[in-house]
């Protein structure tokens, strides 16, 4: 294991509100306390790591702090019997890069209960193009499938479309032969998302506006990464005994509804919740993503990066700059 390794450190004076990121050479010791120590061979950047790096959101709870709530390597060194030096391994969430040191550098330890082992059928870069964005939109989909979505039911509303969450979510809903109805802002994104498998193109400003509380009965399900205004007009327009899967709060975090979605139609609102999903739910997100996402489609949701760029991505990720998911090479 090399002495040193390069890091991106998040880090605040006591008493001061403005942090600063910097590039740091750092050893070993200074990690903090886990079983098993990865030699991190990609990461990738979700919303809330573009958070952690701005400073827009209090993401980051711990300082100095290395960002990166995603990472995928090699096992180096293990105090826990279910994993060995050499294992090619995977991490999403846990509080890693808001509480725990995360990615963003060479090396990570953590907690062995945090890790499973690198997926079958897909590669530790192809998990990093996934990444939480894709792993959130496959736990979705289970919570529809479970709450009845069948193909053939009706369009199934995906919202965010082009993001992260939104083209993986369209990507295995059509896989799976459900309509897909994906809401955008971005009328230039309409060839891309077709080519994912959306059978209809809605525009973002159709479910941002202030609607009423019951609307034309349209979606069998629906996908949400939104949240406020859009996710209650995705909740208004849900057909009967339909279920809106939320996982995201971009347009914010308030819900202007009401209850008559729920006992009027039956609406299931599903929360779902990725960052400390209990692994049986993480496995069962994996294998959807191993069976059923196409690798060509990944490959077009996909964008590579260096973690050299990280700094200059984040603010383009909060502002909508960055379509699908970016894959980061970190050696």
């Amino acid at each position: 294991m090399a002495d040193t390794f390069r890091a991106l450190v998040i880090d605040r004076a006591e008493g001061e509100k403005a942090q600063t990121v910097e590039w740091r050479d750092m050893g070993a010791d200074d990690l903090m306390p886990g079983a098993v120590t990865v030699r991190v061979r990609h990461t990738t950047m979700n919303y809330k790591d573009a958070l952690a790096i701005t400073g827009k959101s209090p993401v980051v709870r711990r300082f100095p702090m290395i960002p990166g709530i995603d990472f995928a390597g090699e096992v180096v060194e293990s105090d826990d019997p279910g994993f060995a030096p050499g294992d090619e391994v995977i991490l999403n969430g846990w509080g890693v890069g808001e509480v725990h040191m995360g990615g963003y550098a060479g090396l990570a330890r953590v907690r062995a209960e945090w890790l499973l082992k690198r997926p079958d059928g897909l590669t530790g870069a192809e998990c990093m193009a996934l990444g939480t964005a894709g792993y959130t939109a496959a736990l979705c989909v289970l919570r529809l499938q479970e709450l009845g979505l069948e193909p053939g039911a009706g369009p199934v509303l995906v919202t965010g479309a082009s993001g992260g969450v939104g083209s993986v979510a369209v990507s295995l809903l059509s896989a799976l032969g459900h309509e897909v109805a994906a809401s955008t802002g971005k009328a230039e994104e309409a060839e891309y998302l077709r080519g994912l498998g959306a059978t209809e193109i809605i525009d973002r400003a159709e479910l941002s506006a202030p609607g009423k509380p019951l609307m034309k009965e349209r979606f069998a399900g629906a996908v949400d990464s939104v949240g406020s205004t859009t996710l209650a007009n995705a909740l208004a327009q849900t057909r009967y005994g339909g279920a809106v899967a939320a996982c995201g709060l971009a347009g914010g975090m308030d819900l202007p509804s009401s209850v008559a979605p729920f006992i009027l139609r039956g609406v299931t609102l599903a929360g779902v919740d990725s960052v400390m999903a209990p692994i049986p739910k993480r496995e069962a997100a994996w294998r959807l993503l191993s069976d059923r996402m196409d690798r060509a489609k990944l490959t077009e949701i996909t964008r590579e990066a260096s973690l050299d760029e990280a700094v200059d991505l984040a603010p383009d990720l909060l502002a909508g700059k960055v379509r699908g998911r970016l894959l980061i090479a970190v050696d």
